[in-house]
């Protein structure tokens, strides 16, 4: 009985500091709106459909299409890797990958300079300053947006299939070609069946992700006044509409959860299929023939247009006076020049903002303290639920540990607001201040550091454990001199990558934000909103540079 106690307090503890970090902020938002005229304000007036019907519809659409344009390029991307002698594999591989670390406002940003026609008036793109019209339908509103998404999204879906893919027992594919199967009918009678569940887990995570992204929409529909869910909700809350604003994040939240919630239930009512059996040879890489090398050069153009390009147009972006010469008159005005009323409206270059370095050191301070704060949640809360399992509070604090990757961010951030940016009780109110972006971002990357935690914990073999408890060493003490430097590798990677994420984030700190806590993510934004955008791709730059650093640092250390 005694032995069970230290568990189960470990557990409470965990359980108790996800309460406060999840599921408070979460009913904060219920009790509020609970019974507000609001409700009817939003679903049922003359306001309605502007309010939230007509967002509804473009963020369905929205959802929707950056789903099926992930699944079907991620699972072209995927099938190449992992099933053909495509040339190049793990170039593709690695490449597919990597538009997940790139903001997507990154990516907005540099669709603009490509294509902004003069529409939302302000300088145009690189296209019609070369001559070439670009019609409305694709400089602003929801195609632009949805490939925007797309492109940063379709990384999920690659991992998720390519993963499903390469457990195909090799024996299935080798028994369809010797009974003279062809690649079609091998294809869609074999492969895809199989690979099913991943493709509809990879939609979901793209759904998921796409009707609650903030910045594509708000770059590249706001100036169109297209509206989705997550651009209404900040609409309403910088105005001062707080209630709507509530009622919309939480009408946000049971949207991502339904579709959510939809794609669970049709994975775990479909038929299995046994792939995995102890006895089946690796896939042989299926002969492509001479669609070999035309395959791999679309591969290679899809990772280049969503990697390299809008790398290579940010940067030349950031030194160009105008983008529709993108590649002439080069100045270094946009980084250090000194302010000149008669160039860029007086705008000094970045690194001559004094907001820039205080936006600097908070992002890093921010991304350095909730990398290291997760983490050691992370980590708690995997030694609790990898060790003995508690009835109800085990199953709880898992649960809690992952509903943030379920949650909006932007949705995330009015909880926030709704709970600690008002005084509660002796405790004042947190509004303006870095601990509530701390606390909101932490929250926010609880998932990946409980699963990173997990994982790493579970390498662990227990025995140690065991055989240091009976020589009467405490818990602390075999948390510093076993768990902690056995899961050091796997820690540094997962805080650095945490790190990426949180520097890099626009949805929650959009909410939270105010001059006295600037973040690099809002500045960009705040630069390109009032049309400065080459301030904009400058520091989108800086905050690129910060996240391949810390990248490539997580990478060295597995």
């Amino acid at each position: 009985m005694m032995r069970s106690i230290p568990g189960a307090g470990l557990t409470c503890a965990v359980l108790s500091i996800l309460i406060v970090l999840v599921a408070a902020p979460l009913a904060t938002i219920a009790i509020d709106t609970f019974g507000s005229p609001a409700w009817a304000e939003v679903l049922n007036s003359r306001l309605s459909r502007n309010l939230f019907w007509k967002p509804l519809g473009t963020t369905l659409l929205l959802g929707t299409g950056v789903a099926f344009g992930c699944v079907l390029i991620g699972g072209f991307l995927a099938w190449l890797v992992t099933m053909t002698d495509v040339p190049f594999r793990r170039s593709i591989g690695f490449m597919a990958t990597l538009p997940f670390m790139i903001p997507s406002f990154a990516t907005a940003l540099a669709w603009g300079t490509l294509f902004r026609n003069s529409r939302a008036g302000g300088s145009t793109g690189l296209l019609e300053g070369l001559g070439l019209g670009v019609p409305d339908w694709l400089a602003w509103g929801l195609v632009p947006t949805t490939l925007v998404l797309i492109a940063h999204y379709y990384a999920l879906a690659f991992t998720v299939i390519s993963a499903s893919l390469s457990s195909v027992n090799g024996d299935l594919v080798e028994a369809a070609q010797m009974s003279g199967a062809s690649r079609r009918r091998i294809l869609f009678g074999i492969i895809l069946p199989v690979v099913m569940p991943a493709m509809l887990a990879g939609g979901s995570l793209a759904f998921a992700g796409a009707v609650s992204n903030f910045a594509a929409p708000a770059l590249l529909g706001l100036p169109v006044r297209m509206q989705t869910l997550s651009t209404r909700l900040f609409g309403m809350i910088e105005i001062g509409q707080t209630e709507r604003g509530y009622i919309l994040a939480f009408l946000l939240i049971l949207v991502s959860a339904l579709f959510l919630g939809a794609g669970n239930r049709i994975l775990s009512g479909r038929r299995s299929f046994a792939t995995i059996t102890g006895k089946g040879t690796r896939n042989k890489p299926q002969a492509l023939g001479a669609a070999r090398i035309p395959l791999c050069a679309l591969a290679l153009a899809i990772c280049f247009v969503t990697t390299v390009l809008p790398i290579v147009l940010l940067v030349s972006a950031s030194f160009a006076p105008m983008s529709s010469a993108l590649f002439s008159d080069w100045t270094l005005h946009f980084w250090v020049g000194a302010a000149d009323p008669a160039f860029a409206r007086g705008q000094a270059g970045v690194f001559r903002n004094p907001q820039l370095m205080t936006a600097l050191w908070m992002t890093l301070g921010l991304g350095a303290c909730v990398a290291l704060t997760a983490t050691v949640i992370g980590l708690l809360a995997a030694v609790a639920l990898n060790g003995r399992r508690i009835p109800v509070l085990t199953e709880l604090t898992a649960q809690l540990g992952f509903l943030p990757m379920l949650l909006p961010g932007i949705a995330f951030g009015a909880a926030y607001i709704a709970l600690y940016g008002a005084p509660i009780g002796p405790f004042p109110a947190l509004y303006g201040t870095p601990l509530l972006l701390g606390l909101a971002l932490t929250a926010a990357t609880l998932p990946f550091a409980v699963q990173t935690g997990r994982a790493t914990v579970a390498q662990i073999s227990g025995d140690v454990e065991e055989a240091a408890r009976m020589t009467g060493a405490g818990f602390f003490r075999r948390l510093g001199a076993i768990t902690l430097p056995l899961a050091r590798r796997g820690m540094i990677a997962g805080g650095l990558l945490t790190f990426v994420s949180v520097i890099g984030d626009l949805a929650i700190v959009v909410l939270l934000y105010t001059p006295s806590t600037p973040v690099l993510s809002v500045l960009s934004y705040r630069y390109a909103s009032d049309g400065f955008h080459q301030f904009a791709n400058a520091v989108t730059i800086l905050i690129l540079v910060l996240s391949v650093a810390a990248t490539l640092i997580a990478r060295r250390t597995r």
